[in-house]
């Protein structure tokens, strides 16, 4: 079963940049065998806070990995790809 917390997806609905994004992110998932986890930014006042309109960000173990595009190369290394 993947981990549903190594890979999150800090989104807004209706954002192009994010179906972008979790696009991107979503085969690189499926090869490490993790789940992407999709989180609103508008749901949560200290998300919204932090991050505001920079969305999509992309959260590795909790941790700021690339926002508005995904750096795919450097995601497949950082996951051991």
């Amino acid at each position: 079963m993947p981990d549903p917390g190594r890979l999150q997806l800090v989104v807004r609905e209706g954002c192009h940049l994010c179906e972008t994004a979790a696009g991107a992110v979503a085969p690189v998932a499926a090869e490490a065998g993790l789940a992407v986890v999709p989180v609103d930014v508008d749901a949560d006042p200290g998300l919204q806070a932090e991050y505001g309109d920079r969305v999509p960000v992309l959260l590795l173990d909790g941790r700021e990995h690339s926002y508005f595009t995904v750096d795919v190369p450097r995601l497949r290394r950082d996951l051991g790809l």
